[in-house]
């Protein structure tokens, strides 16, 4: 079965890697390298993706709404994302035995300590028709 592990950012969590060393975070870069490479030789790792600053992508708007999600007349907020702290910052999809083993692959990623990290099984989309 799939899972996906989620893994968010928020202020906390980005600061605590700004004030890492450069040697700590190669360390960090280091370990997520090593949890892929086991998940592969495991054959459970289906894909794994850091992702960009939610600044260098594009948020669609709502059909008939401006850009940045506003309905007409209302005020404009700070760029084209919706006003959260928190944000979606990588996954990892893995394919194993069930949820109680993707939640232990799970707890080894470091923003699991922060509550930053989410598992959730993935839906084929046949599966959405009844």
């Amino acid at each position: 079965m799939k899972f996906m592990i989620l893994i968010h950012s928020n202020p906390l969590s980005r600061e605590t890697w700004s004030n890492f060393t450069r040697e700590q975070q190669e360390a960090g870069i280091q370990y997520y390298a090593e949890l892929t490479a086991e998940l592969e030789r495991s054959g459970e790792l289906v894909v794994s993706h850091a992702l960009a600053d939610p600044a260098q992508g594009r948020r669609l708007p709502a059909k008939g709404q401006p850009a940045g999600g506003q309905s007409a007349g209302s005020q404009s907020a700070d760029g084209p994302f919706a006003e959260v702290k928190e944000h979606l910052a990588g996954f990892i999809l893995v394919d194993c035995a069930d949820l109680d083993r993707a939640v232990r692959i799970a707890e080894r990623v470091p923003e699991s300590s922060l509550g930053l990290v989410e598992v959730r099984p993935a839906i084929d989309a046949a599966d959405l028709v009844r």
